[in-house]
């Protein structure tokens, strides 16, 4: 059920932020504790500010009234996906290297299944990341497909 919620509201929304010149990051349907959430993240080159978030929820609201495609009770949020955003698609690590990252996979390369490092390259279905170990540098290699997380990490 909630996929469908998910690509239906994908659905709805790409128009809105398409209009608004913006990116649709990631939409997800999640329950914590009694309350349903339908979030949907939203971002363009340089940040977003909360007027245009208030613009796509107005029109995203007015969407699912019509569509009415959930059967309980909810909140819809529309927000920025923050300072550690995930990447998710080819095109997400193709804009962001250079970035500072955390990447975990499914199955261990090299011995590892969790990485930070920075985005250095994005080539033939994989990602190359430079990491620290230790006081050197090396370059590590992992396939697109090996992914099961990664998002822009924050260095202080």
């Amino acid at each position: 059920m909630s996929k469908k919620i998910v690509a239906l509201t994908e659905e709805l929304v790409q128009p809105i932020v398409d209009e608004l010149n913006l990116e649709l990051v990631e939409v997800e349907f999640v329950k914590e504790g009694k309350n349903h959430f339908l979030r949907v993240y939203v971002d363009k080159e340089g940040g977003i500010d909360i007027e245009e978030c208030g613009k796509v929820s107005e029109r995203l609201s007015e969407k699912l009234d019509e569509a009415d495609p959930i059967e309980q009770a909810y909140f819809l949020e529309v927000s920025s996906p923050g300072v550690e955003r995930r990447l998710k698609t080819r095109s997400d690590f193709e804009r962001f290297i250079g970035s500072h990252i955390y990447v975990k996979t499914y199955e261990p390369i090299h011995g590892d299944k969790e990485f930070y490092g920075d985005l250095f390259a994005f080539e033939e279905d994989e990602i190359t990341l430079t990491v620290k170990e230790k006081t050197r540098e090396k370059d590590i290699k992992i396939p697109f497909d090996k992914i099961a997380k990664a998002n822009i990490a924050v260095t202080f």
